[in-house]
């Protein structure tokens, strides 16, 4: 067994009608569901934010959702409350499999820290464990799909690059939020950092 399918944030509040709204968010579900048949370990991430979490806009007095505001680690996107522990939004689609699930990955839920990344808080140091767990399993080609292209899944393909992995992502199985170019820019990092894009 060298490959895994990563499964990004495939949750309630990044799919229509949710508070974080990926456009055509749930069309990934099905997808997703059939790439499971491929590899023998799946994985998924859950966003899992406490509430008041500190990249929401809602704790930022005369900050609105989708400024970019500075943190200690850098700067950070401010969004709507979204994926809150315990919520329905935080949930994972109705229609996903996750019985297959080998492992998943909770991310977010330092309140003072954001996480985008399967492999590292957004400070680009704090690991959430993943990449010892996909090592322990002989782990070396990776597939990523779910939501969304130009955050977290774009993140997760940069740091899994990065940790010397072989990194594809398929595209057809993503959808973008698209924040002022921001797919554009993550399509360009990903392929600067030698991750295969598919379809």
């Amino acid at each position: 067994m060298t490959k895994a399918l990563i499964v990004i944030d495939v949750q309630n509040d990044f799919c229509p009608g949710g508070a974080l709204a990926v456009n055509e968010g749930d069309q990934v579900v099905g997808p997703i569901n059939e790439m499971m048949n491929d590899y023998p370990l799946r994985i998924l991430t859950q966003d899992w934010h406490p509430a008041g979490h500190s990249s929401f806009a809602s704790v930022h007095s005369g900050k609105a959702a989708f400024e970019v505001t500075q943190m200690p680690y850098g700067p950070q996107v401010l969004w709507p409350d979204h994926c809150v522990q315990g919520s329905e939004g935080a949930a994972f689609h109705p229609a996903l499999n996750t019985d297959r699930a080998a492992m998943i990955v909770r991310k977010g839920y330092n309140p003072a820290i954001d996480s985008y990344s399967a492999f590292f808080e957004n400070d680009h140091k704090t690991p959430t464990g993943l990449e010892g767990f996909l090592r322990t399993k002989g782990i070396t080609s990776l597939m990523l799909a779910g939501l969304a292209t130009d955050f977290c899944v774009a993140y997760s393909a940069l740091d899994a690059a990065k940790l010397g992995f072989d990194v594809t992502v398929d595209l057809a199985a993503c959808r973008a939020i698209d924040l002022d170019g921001s797919l554009d820019r993550a399509l360009e990092q990903m392929r600067a950092a030698g991750v295969t894009l598919k379809g």
